[in-house]
């Protein structure tokens, strides 16, 4: 656990789905700040992401501290997340930006999370006027959307930009920029942190850099996870609920926030789809048909693949190696050669003075293939041989090592005659 590694003077406390009704029963009842009202939405929300999100402001109400969401991992300590140049004292609460993008504060469908703090980790302490005004806003949202859909609050329907912008990040972007000015008296907008280089304290509040809690998604200039002022990294781990509260998917071109806030991505897919929009409606329908047809194989496709046994992959053949030079050439009687069992650490050169070479022998045997080495000829006839040293081995020609000439012991050596001179040497001395 990478908080409690980095901060082992902090206490580290995880809430689950058994104890936070009893966590907001008890603080939030008649023993506690007696907000009966809150107590009674929260038991009965079914939407498990709002109930999250409305239990991070709660909680931070009452004990302050960091709140951070559980699939984010903590790269610097709790201490460093306030910078040296401003003043503790100075500061009640602190965010970081998460999403910049006001080039797409109108558009349909990301306009409303285009300028966002980011809400997945951020530290305040306790008691923020900040934080209630939030949960008032969330129960005053919850309740006009049960009017709205003639339902009870624990039948609700979200879809992913209504959980955006009731609790997530763009309802806590608003309260923080309400209260700002409340504590200031001036209007502050996003435009006073666009494009944030340095961080800043605004009534109360430090706003850190996207590069604080948001490095590593791709987008607003939030750099990676080794930059200097990188603190947290969110690994999205949390993110299946919005299965149940999906984002806006056309038929056709998909979801528009697979872009990543690229601008001109959302440019081909706003013309894409104004161009389908444009069609008549049996060749809209066409297009789907086509494209489910596509998914539909394509889904096939991935199930018969994962049905296939795997199969060890075809690695490279098996290398050949090349054969060991040896006396491949045959033997003077025509019978086959044994291989020598000579290595190259047995052959001891031998320096001949100049001038004394040996003559060449007429039908001399071929050199060992391989070793660069001419068999020694013999001078006598077979049969005048003497008999070998007790040590030599018979047949091995005299003045031929033993160890090279191991598997020649059967070659009938042939007798040569001294070679004719081809000139007369010539003394340099006279």
């Amino acid at each position: 656990m990478t908080w409690t590694l980095k901060n082992p003077a902090y206490r580290y406390e995880v809430l689950t789905d058994e104890n936070a009704v009893t966590y907001v029963e008890q603080h939030y009842g008649p023993n506690g700040f007696n907000r009966p009202d809150i107590v009674s939405i929260y038991k009965g929300l079914s939407a498990r992401i709002i109930q999250a999100d409305l239990l991070r402001y709660l909680i931070m109400y009452v004990e302050g501290g960091l709140w951070s969401d559980i699939d984010v991992e903590a790269i610097r300590p709790i201490d460093h997340f306030i910078p040296k140049r401003h003043s503790e004292h100075d500061v009640g609460m602190v965010v970081g930006v998460e999403t910049d993008e006001p080039a797409l504060k109108d558009h349909p469908v990301l306009g409303a999370k285009a300028t966002s703090f980011c809400q997945w980790t951020f530290m305040c302490k306790p008691r923020l006027p900040v934080m209630m005004r939030l949960i008032d806003n969330i129960l005053i949202w919850l309740s006009r959307l049960a009017v709205e859909q003639g339902r009870s609050i624990s039948e609700l329907e979200l879809n992913f930009d209504e959980v955006l912008n009731g609790t997530g990040p763009s309802a806590f972007t608003t309260a923080i920029l309400a209260e700002m000015t409340a504590s200031t008296g001036r209007k502050y907008t996003w435009d006073d942190f666009h494009d944030l280089e340095e961080s800043k304290v605004v009534g109360g509040v430090l706003v850190l850099t996207s590069e604080a809690f948001a490095a590593g998604t791709g987008h607003s200039d939030s750099g990676n996870h080794h930059g200097k002022g990188a603190l947290v990294k969110h690994h999205f781990h949390a993110s299946s609920w919005t299965t149940n509260h999906p984002r806006f998917k056309h038929p056709i071109y998909g979801e528009v926030e697979k872009c990543n806030w690229d601008v001109e991505c959302v440019k081909l897919w706003d013309a894409n789809t104004a161009f389908f929009a444009s069609l008549p409606k049996e060749d809209q329908r066409k297009m789907i048909g086509l494209k489910d047809r596509e998914e539909t194989a394509a889904a096939l496709d991935a199930e018969f693949a994962a049905a296939m046994p795997m199969l060890p992959k075809a690695g490279p053949p098996p290398a050949v190696m090349p054969e060991a030079p040896g006396n491949d050439f045959p033997a003077l009687d025509g019978s086959a050669q044994e291989p020598l069992a000579a290595t190259q650490a047995e052959i001891q050169p031998v320096d001949v003075p100049a001038g004394n070479e040996a003559p060449l022998l007429a039908d001399s045997p071929p050199a060992i293939a391989g070793l660069g080495l001419a068999a020694a000829q013999p001078e006598s006839q077979p049969e005048a041989r003497s008999e070998p040293e007790q040590d030599t081995p018979a047949g091995i020609p005299e003045g031929l090592e033993p160890g090279l000439a191991a598997g020649l012991d059967q070659v009938d050596w042939p007798v040569a005659a001294p070679a004719e001179p081809v000139g007369e040497l010539v003394d340099d001395a006279e």
